[in-house]
């Protein structure tokens, strides 16, 4: 009989189970006398042998195995629904973001999502043997992660369109709302024993390292603004001999000089003419308005940068010289002949668009049979790419988004340009005295109308020079040439911010 181990039975522990030892050596947790059978048969023990009861005896079982295992399933069934989307946001910010912080902020979700699965692992531990000492805290980091993640995808939902991950984001919030009360309560935090002065100084360490690369590597870029500049300028001009129609050559251009790449949507060249009146320069009389000065002529416009689309990076500049025709027949006819320019640019840190945006051109025909409500009536063509946010977590919040670009005022009749960013599915109701209708979005990605500096001429200077040099033979209609890189120093142009989008001004003829 010496050699017969002695078996015992523990007091109920914080599961309800009670710990079972065989000759002074532990060999499982028993919540029922059927459980504790099934230990002592694997330790070799027979049946009838003599138990010594400890904290209560036989009829004490106060586990309820299916209350147990149903909190356990939740906890892993809440922590994998947090890990999943923030694998699959981490996966694709981690090697697609736009932005070197977003990269950074990718590989970090995906750290993150490894937590959730490992905590997945430590609830099933923490819920049936506890073997491990750290599985409370671990589920309790998983929790608090979740809750933390929940509430800030509800946060940035604010004033964005419902979704499908709204739903995911209220669903996790209460889910770990409650889960994280539960373990609060069950004292899951207790299996950590850190020494303070190591936990502070971990702390402070993480938390000067988190600065120091949100500052360099998130704020520094995103107040960083774009500068671009645009402008016109009259060059040499020449007449056709016998015919009195004078040939004008105007240089535009516009150029990054900030450092901040973009992408040209679209850009408009206007050449005006302003007519002489003499009546404008005479004295009002007495108790009578001064007359309006003569609204200008609408000589030629047309675009000066291509392809649309292109991506003009920092200290990158496009000109092209364009060949305008005007009659000079009438010698007084203008007083002066006036060239501008503008250019509407988006930030390309902020945005990727998803196709090619120069081929989804469709003409004015093509318009006519795909005209849809809120489009501009007389619009002469237009651009139109969906576009990607630049992280993962941006196109989860607000889903996706498209670009739209117009050139309007067919036939001479204030031509502009509107550009707007929108969803899809959320029609944008054209209105001429509000031509971009969405300018808190347009803010959101970086939309910007750059209006270049305005070059102007005396008609009878130009017509001078045009007689010095008179052509022999027909010249060419007017028509742009292709966009090349300037070669030569280009005048000093204004310098347009990055400001919130802005109207064009209308063009009276």
């Amino acid at each position: 009989m010496a050699n017969t181990p002695e078996v015992s039975v523990g007091p109920p522990g914080e599961l309800g189970l009670r710990p079972v030892s065989v000759g002074g050596r532990r060999v499982g947790k028993a919540g029922s006398l059927k459980e504790l059978r099934k230990i002592l048969d694997r330790a070799g023990v027979e049946p009838g042998h003599e138990i010594h009861w400890l904290g209560g005896d036989h009829t004490v079982w106060p586990d309820v195995a299916w209350v147990r295992r149903t909190i356990c399933f939740f906890m892993v069934v809440g922590l994998l629904a947090t890990a999943c989307p923030l694998f699959r946001i981490g996966m694709s910010d981690s090697g697609d973001a736009l932005t070197y912080a977003g990269r950074i902020a990718g590989l970090t979700i995906l750290v993150v999502a490894l937590v959730e699965v490992s905590a997945a692992g430590a609830a099933i531990d923490y819920w049936t043997k506890r073997r491990w000492r750290y599985s409370g805290v671990v589920v309790l980091v998983g929790v608090v992660i979740s809750f933390l993640c929940s509430v800030l995808l509800l946060l940035l939902q604010i004033g964005e369109r419902f979704t499908g991950y709204t739903v995911v984001g209220i669903a996790l919030c209460v889910w770990s709302s409650v889960a994280l009360f539960g373990l609060l309560k069950a004292g899951a935090w207790k299996g950590l024993r850190v020494p303070r002065k190591i936990a502070i100084g971990l702390l402070i360490s993480t938390l000067l390292a988190t600065a120091n690369l949100a500052y360099s590597q998130v704020y520094v870029p995103f107040v960083t603004t774009p500068l671009i500049q645009s402008g016109a300028e009259f060059k040499e001009s020449n007449m056709e001999k016998g015919s009195g129609r004078a040939y004008v050559t105007v240089h535009l251009f516009v150029k990054n000089a900030g450092q901040v790449p973009v992408y040209v949507l679209g850009s408009i060249y206007w050449v005006h003419g302003v007519p002489a009146n003499n009546k404008f320069d005479r004295l009002p009389a007495s108790g009578r308005p001064a007359p309006k000065p003569p609204a200008p002529d609408l000589i030629f416009d047309g675009e000066f940068v291509s392809p649309v689309g292109r991506v003009l990076n920092p200290g990158e500049e496009v000109a092209q010289d364009a060949v305008i025709e005007i009659d000079g027949a009438v010698p007084h006819k203008y007083e002066a002949v006036r060239a501008r320019t503008e250019v509407y640019v988006i930030r390309k840190d902020r945005m990727k668009m998803t196709v090619d945006y120069e081929r989804s051109r469709k003409t004015k025909r093509e318009l006519k049979k795909d005209c849809q409500p809120g489009d501009p009536a007389d619009a002469e063509y237009r651009y139109r790419t969906p576009i990607s946010n630049s992280s993962e977590v941006l196109n989860v919040t607000r889903g996706p988004q498209r670009i739209t670009l117009w050139k309007v005022g067919v036939g001479g009749r204030n031509p502009h340009v509107i550009v707007d960013v929108s969803p899809p599915n959320r029609r944008i109701t054209y209105d001429p005295l509000h031509p971009i209708a969405n300018e808190e979005t347009a803010e959101r990605y970086g939309l910007t109308q750059v209006r270049g500096s305005t070059a102007e001429t005396p008609y009878a200077e130009l017509l001078e020079k045009a007689s010095a040099t008179e052509k022999g033979a027909t010249s060419p209609s007017p028509s742009p040439s292709p966009s090349t890189p300037s070669p030569t120093p280009s005048p000093t142009p204004s310098s347009t911010p990055f400001l919130p989008p802005l109207r064009p001004q209308p063009q009276a003829r």
